[in-house]
């Protein structure tokens, strides 16, 4: 076999022919949907983590204040306005339980894909200027992971995409898939 072939056997594996790439992608759309899901329950409960119980959303705290008030970078303006914002806190904490189940189960990752990008690049332009990388954070790489397990479908063998693309409401509207 020439080189030439050898790239093009290579080249043309996909993912899929790969077990161990796919549960490797598997356990990162899971991993990644349990990081969107913690924060979810953290912030809903209380549980310590990020979040003190005396601050918990079902508390009376306001999820979104305690990140948007202290952001100090050139969207500070924008940013420390919207922090304690009803409407916000329902989105955001939404936004979180959604993208975590979807990524957790494999289902509604278009939507998932969409709504988890522009969290984290909001989030991402929150956090500037990043203090240890001039441009690249965690928020940047955690939003092209994302995109990019919703456009390849890496990581849906083990999931519920298959049960949920056949159910008749998800057939009609194919961008819930």
């Amino acid at each position: 076999m020439t080189v030439a072939h050898t790239r093009t056997a290579v080249a043309s594996k996909t993912v899929a022919d790969h077990a161990l790439g796919e549960v490797t992608w598997a356990v990162t759309r899971v991993g990644l949907g349990f990081v969107f899901f913690w924060a979810f329950l953290d912030k809903l409960f209380g549980l310590g983590r990020s979040t003190p119980s005396e601050k918990a959303w079902l508390n009376g705290g306001q999820p979104t204040k305690g990140f948007l008030a202290g952001v100090e970078g050139p969207f500070a303006g924008v940013f420390n306005a919207m922090s304690g914002n009803v409407l916000l806190d329902w989105l955001f904490m939404a936004g979180l339980a959604g993208i975590g189940v979807a990524l957790i189960l494999g289902i509604g990752m278009r939507i998932a894909a969409v709504s988890g990008v522009l969290m984290m690049v909001l989030m991402w332009a929150a956090s500037l200027p990043i203090a240890t990388n001039p441009f690249l954070d965690d928020h940047l790489i955690y939003a092209l992971v994302i995109a990019g397990l919703a456009a390849t479908g890496a990581g849906l063998r083990y999931s519920l995409a298959a049960t949920w693309a056949a159910l008749p409401v998800v057939a009609k509207a194919p961008w819930l898939k």
